[in-house]
């Protein structure tokens, strides 16, 4: 049985912000309102999330033998974080101004799963980030890290929405668990909801439809979405948050930008430079002509 004062620890050690630990819940709940939410058509061109749904609801599904969950997150807020102006027709999400993530995340990851297993032999599992059909928000918090706030992300107390998540799916049992914070949350604030310029906020939930994050990233075939500037994911929904404001920022090397949006003339770099300036961020996932198409 694992200790979780030294699971904690050995996450700060690689590099997380925070760190909760949680029993393999089961999420049927959470299932079911994720088949609702497709059935709205919420999901738009983001099949993925239609499949898998009894893995994500059951996670010995994915991991057998699973018997507790790690959760870990990792804050990025940087300069751009608070927003661009009005005018700005060259907005990118600030957690793509960094290395990506998930490269980053899964690396922190395995080296927490590592030193659990130099501590006891007999400890397996798996590590995911953004990366599996794993409700990670819902059990984050359960392992206490947060609460769902309005705009459907995760919201913490230190550092609001701007936290990156990771899970490590262990199958040994703790020695105790964390719980659900308590006396915190949204309470009547709504800012998040009047700042969404597509309304595609509808409470605790999105429809992807008119999500300009999605338009900006996924693969899709409908160019008649209003951007308002943004060329690459949407941070209207975080900015305006009041946990966001007091939030400081990111102090792991790996969230910290490389390269400022507003120095960038998409219209004068070729393929060449794209990919020698961009391969290790997350605009790898985009293309120097789909970036053109949205700054135009």
């Amino acid at each position: 049985m694992l200790n979780l004062a030294q699971i904690k620890d050995y996450a700060h050690r690689a590099g997380f912000d925070l760190c909760g630990v949680t029993p393999s819940l089961n999420l049927t709940t959470e299932g079911e309102f994720l088949k609702q939410w497709i059935d709205h058509g919420f999901s738009s061109t983001l099949g993925y999330m239609e499949r898998n749904i009894d893995k994500r609801a059951d996670i010995t599904r994915l991991v057998e033998g699973a018997k507790s969950v790690i959760v870990c997150g990792v804050a990025y807020k940087n300069e751009f974080s608070n927003g661009y102006s009005d005018d700005c027709r060259q907005k990118i999400a600030s957690y793509a101004l960094n290395r990506d993530y998930h490269k980053s995340i899964k690396q922190m990851l395995k080296q927490l799963l590592n030193n659990l297993k130099e501590l006891d032999k007999s400890v397996s599992g798996r590590v995911f980030t953004d990366s599996a059909p794993v409700f990670e928000k819902r059990y984050a918090v359960e392992a206490g890290l947060g609460w769902i706030g309005r705009q459907s992300l995760l919201v913490t107390p230190q550092f609001g929405t701007f936290v990156l998540l990771g899970v490590a799916i262990i199958n040994q049992e703790c020695d105790s668990y964390d719980s659900p914070l308590q006396g915190v949350g949204c309470g009547n604030c709504h800012r998040c909801i009047d700042a969404c310029p597509n309304n595609a906020i509808i409470d605790r939930h999105i429809d992807t439809r008119l999500c300009i994050s999605r338009a900006t990233i996924e693969q899709t075939d409908d160019n008649s979405l209003p951007l308002h500037g943004w060329i690459f994911g949407c941070d209207a929904c975080q900015s305006c948050c009041p946990y966001n404001h007091c939030a400081p920022m990111a102090t792991n090397p790996h969230f910290t930008p490389l390269f400022n949006p507003l120095d960038i003339d998409w219209q004068k770099i070729d393929e060449a430079e794209f990919s020698l300036r961009f391969a290790p961020t997350p605009l790898s996932r985009s293309s120097l002509r789909r970036i053109r198409e949205n700054v135009e």
